[in-house]
């Protein structure tokens, strides 16, 4: 029955194609929890607890399934394993977390194993964002960016903490069966968290000038996206999109998609020629998408790359994607696995960019994530440490089709914004595309599969936030605390076995 609790808890916690209930998302470390405690031996929680999260997880990334099969080589068959491989690998962290929580179990103190526990998630989830190139996705505070009341709180600590602070919560609920004592800090400190958000809610956004900002979703199919045939159709739609917006409304600065155009827009083309025109004629700079390519010693590097053109028709500076997907931009060990060709075609394996620096236009300037870079924290670090006053996400979720993987791409999405202090524009071809304001509010997002423009003002912030500013230092803190905790449990004798009372 745990099991089943774990898996409905993310299931309905996590956005998903039914309904999301962000609170829901509890369930899933309490049941996990309760599972580790009731186990007879170490080997036998690290199982449960591996278990559960490749349940979990598997069923949460169903999604991961249908860019494999519909745009990749595999059947449905094998492409229905890739979500479950995903669940296999995400399972060994919760695996390793209900080994920790069963060996501090029936040592610690109902009142100790709480934050013990939090501190073990926390330090997992930052682990699982860096190990094998990272892969942070459904971290548990991910699941309350439709609330952002409930946030606030990763401004201070940002969101690998926060899911900490819901993992020492759902460890005290669990203690209640045990000692009633252990339901008053859960609440104390659940009051907390909605306190602080409260608060931050509460203040008005510092004073700081706007930008007038465009975001054009072209909605083009992925199936004709790199067909030579349509390329000029797929131009003249966002030139027509970005025309029509633009005679209701002046912008400082148009966003099209990632790889919006689908062709090289250094080389000299009629193309090129159209996408200047617009910029010159229209006296709007544009960042758009477009893969991109350097050349050394008869070696050619290819790029996702997000060029910025200026209101006089010039491409004045471009960002290469630096953090690349696996099996879906490069293949990792492809030189010494040369058969293993991407799952999901493009128009060749693209390298990784060096700078990471922001792309200046006038008073803006802009931090640029491509795709799935916005959910690291660290690289939305990376950019406002440079200056970035502001976030952009270019992106194309058509990969993703009619799933729950816009909705997950999207609340990673708010929890950066807050995070860093910084409005967040998203801009992808068949959505969902919108602005994020630095308090997590979606200000204005579009409907997934619809052609759309958005214009509206957006804050040109260049405050820090305390965990923009404490980044470096907080990632320390957390394994500082969680030697600490390890160290105390140590040190305690081994009390006798804890059982879940049935009530």
């Amino acid at each position: 029955m745990k099991y089943v609790l774990c898996i409905l808890g993310a299931w309905f916690g996590f956005a998903n194609p039914i309904y999301q209930l962000p609170l829901l998302v509890l369930v899933f470390p309490v049941a996990l929890t309760a599972l580790a405690l009731e186990a007879g031996s170490r080997k036998q929680a690290l199982f449960r607890g591996w278990l559960a999260g490749m349940l979990s997880y598997s069923a949460c990334l169903y999604w991961v399934a249908l860019p494999v099969h519909n745009f990749g080589p595999l059947p449905w068959l094998l492409s229905a394993t890739c979500p479950l491989l995903l669940g296999v690998y995400l399972g060994l962290f919760t695996g390793v977390f209900a080994l920790a929580v069963n060996w501090a179990g029936n040592r610690l103190s109902w009142l100790l194993l709480a934050p013990y526990a939090g501190v073990i998630w926390t330090v997992l989830e930052y682990v699982r964002a860096h190990l094998l190139t990272g892969f942070p996705w459904l971290t548990l505070s991910q699941a309350f960016s439709p609330w952002p009341l409930a946030i606030q709180s990763v401004a201070y600590i940002g969101a690998f903490g926060l899911s900490g602070l819901l993992v020492v919560i759902s460890v005290w609920l669990v203690r209640v069966s045990q000692t009633k004592s252990a339901l008053l800090p859960a609440i104390l400190l659940g009051a907390l968290v909605v306190g602080i958000g409260y608060g931050r809610m509460q203040q008005p956004l510092p004073e700081n000038s706007e930008a007038r900002v465009g975001v054009v979703q072209g909605n083009i199919s992925q199936s004709r996206k790199w067909d030579q045939k349509f390329q000029e159709q797929t131009v003249r739609k966002y030139l027509n999109l970005s025309r029509s917006a633009l005679e209701d409304s002046s912008a400082d600065l148009m966003i099209w998609p990632e790889t919006a155009l689908p062709f090289f827009l250094q080389e000299k083309s009629e193309l090129q020629r159209l996408v200047l025109d617009f910029c010159r004629k229209r006296e709007t700079p544009l960042l758009t998408g477009s893969p991109g390519y350097k050349q050394s010693n008869r070696i050619t590097k290819l790029y996702n790359r997000a060029h910025l053109i200026s209101e006089q028709g010039r491409i004045t500076n471009s960002y290469d994607k630096r953090h690349l997907v696996p099996f879906g931009e490069y293949v990792p060990l492809g030189s010494w696995i040369p058969f293993l060709d991407k799952l999901v075609p493009g128009i060749g394996d693209f390298s990784p960019g060096q700078s990471s620096a922001p792309l200046h236009q006038e008073d803006i300037a802009l931090g640029p994530l491509i795709c799935y870079e916005i959910i690291f924290p660290s690289i939305a670090q990376e950019r406002v440490s440079k200056g970035a006053n502001i976030l952009v996400n270019l992106s194309n979720d058509a990969w993703f089709g009619r799933s729950s993987g816009p909705h997950q791409h999207w609340n990673q999405a708010v929890l950066r914004a807050v995070e860093q202090g910084r409005s967040l524009i998203r801009s992808t071809n068949t959505g969902i595309s919108g602005f994020i304001d630095s308090r997590g509010r979606s200000l204005q997002k579009s409907a997934l599969y619809t052609s759309s423009t958005q214009i509206r003002g957006v804050r040109l912030l260049s405050e820090r936030t305390p965990f923009s500013e404490k980044y470096g230092m907080l990632r320390w803190l957390y394994c500082g605390l969680a030697a600490v905790f390890v160290l105390i449990t140590l040190g305690s004798k081994e009390k006798p076995h804890f059982k879940i009372k049935k009530v």
